[in-house]
């Protein structure tokens, strides 16, 4: 995957594609956290 260098400054678009990433990766965590949350619990209480 091309760097930023070999593409030049960020875009407004360039950060509101991070902006939405970051979204996309914590409800896909959180979700996977509600599912999956006995198990999380019994990791914590180890």
């Amino acid at each position: 995957m091309p760097t930023e260098e070999e593409f030049g400054k960020r875009t407004p678009l360039d950060d509101v594609m991070e902006d939405i990433r970051r979204e996309l990766v914590s409800r896909v965590a959180k979700a996977d956290r509600d599912e999956h949350r006995e198990v999380y619990d019994a990791l914590e209480n180890e």
